[in-house]
């Protein structure tokens, strides 16, 4: 079968494919604590085992304890079958509002934009996220269980600052914050600084420059003894690990000449530098491989939506990766992360290697993010976030049997596939709002 399949044939794949996978994939309750081994299962480790055929994987205590083609298990193992199936590593979505936006359109469920252009660099969306959220499971139970949560572009140069979550159960999702500062340039950020793109690299070098001077005068600026600064003292605070390295800025823009202008501002003040979007970026894939920048895109934007994306094409991702740029793929909404791998199918469709396709949803964000020494690949003493699919993952056709965060499986269930039993048959008992008088 093909790896990437019709567009317009989408909304009734992904129907029958939740269909499917409900009525035969029941909720089943994992002990967090207990060993359990996966058995017989075509393994993409992403780490040094590579790909192993008929393999194993023993989890234990939210970790996993060995991987490999024989394993040695301990007499109290619950074994699971699960001989013909694929298993990766969990997804990761490297761009998302994942537990920020509820409903888009009702204003009181959103909490990733920031308006108040006192506050833009200090602005933390790790206080906002939302662990209740119905989005999550939607998007767990297709196998995302990580993703990069970023601020909504608000009314400032500088949006704020990123955080890692996982998709796990709990009160707490964050894995990692701050990740990265997130900042506009090219047509947003010089709508957001006089209308010039080179107005809004002043702004930003500026913004650089005043949190590095606070760095190094705190004292006199707490006596009033420094000169006025651009930004507030919250602002610099945040703004001063970016300024010395510590923290990645991850710049948002598509024309290559603004690709170009981040690289040279990087190079200059001494930046961790991420690309998102570059939907030109495969125009400076040379450079931005020397650079040796990671970029972050979406491999179905394809459409020239503005003019500062006129040259975008599907085969983006693939000429940045042979031209030896570490690239990752994101959704860039709260919604879609469980699309991942539609994307990824179409990138493998337009050059990508399959190899490197995974790898954009699974090791690279967890190397781009800061943690990949726990996550992104299946290695003997990081963390059990796995999933078994009943095909290949980037067939539209195929589908999560089971997904593990945590070393604790997924219960198989979320608020859509709900709603479908509840409405499947319409002639039993229903609701009392919606009975006839």
């Amino acid at each position: 079968m093909s790896r990437v399949l019709s567009l317009f044939a989408l909304p009734c794949l992904l129907a029958l494919a939740a269909g499917t996978a409900a009525a035969t994939s029941p909720a089943r309750a994992a002990d967090p604590t207990g060993p359990v081994a996966l058995l017989g299962a075509r393994i993409h480790t992403e780490g040094p085992l590579g790909t192993i055929d008929n393999g194993a994987v023993l989890l234990e205590g939210g970790k996993i304890r060995a991987v490999g083609a024989t394993l040695t298990l301990p007499a109290n193992v619950r074994r699971i079958d699960v001989s013909g199936k694929v298993i990766t590593p969990g997804l990761f979505d490297s761009l998302s509002r994942l537990g920020l936006v509820e409903v888009s359109q009702v204003r009181g469920t959103a909490d990733a934009e920031n308006k108040e252009a006192r506050i833009s660099a200090a602005f933390r969306v790790a206080d906002a996220i939302n662990p209740a959220s119905s989005l999550i499971p939607v998007n767990r139970i297709e196998g995302l269980t990580h993703a990069l949560v970023a601020p909504e572009p608000g009314t400032a140069l500088i949006a704020g600052q990123a955080a890692v979550i996982h998709l796990g159960d709990g009160p707490d999702l964050v894995v990692r914050a701050p990740a990265a500062m997130f900042v506009l340039l090219g047509e947003a950020g010089a709508e957001r600084a006089g209308g010039s793109r080179a107005t809004a690299l002043l702004e930003l070098r500026e913004a650089l420059a005043d949190a590095r001077d606070w760095g190094e005068n705190r004292d006199a600026y707490d006596r009033a003894g420094r000169r006025a600064y651009a930004l507030s003292r919250l602002d610099l605070e945040a703004l001063l690990p970016v300024a010395r390295g510590e923290l990645p800025l991850l710049v948002n823009c598509h024309r290559a000449s603004d690709l170009r202008a981040a690289l040279a501002l990087a190079k200059e003040e001494g930046l961790r530098l991420i690309l998102s979007g570059a939907a030109e970026g495969w125009k400076v894939a040379r450079e931005i491989a020397a650079a040796k920048v990671p970029v972050i895109l979406n491999p179905l934007d394809d459409r020239p939506e503005s003019f500062e994306a006129l040259d975008a094409t599907l085969e983006n991702a693939a000429r940045l990766a042979a031209a030896g740029v570490h690239v990752a793929f994101a959704s860039f909404d709260a919604h879609n992360g469980r699309n991942l791998r539609q994307g990824a199918g179409n990138a493998v469709a337009y050059g990508l290697p399959w190899d490197a396709a995974l790898a954009a949803m699974t090791i690279e964000p967890a190397r781009i993010w800061g943690v990949a020494d726990r996550l992104g690949s299946i290695e003997a003493g990081k963390e059990a976030n796995l999933v078994v699919w009943d095909a290949d993952p980037l067939e539209l056709t195929s589908y999560p049997d089971r997904v593990f965060i945590h070393g604790v499986e997924i219960p198989q269930r979320s608020r859509q596939l709900e709603l479908r039993d509840r409405y499947r048959k319409l002639d039993g008992d229903l609701p009392p709002a919606y009975r006839h008088p």
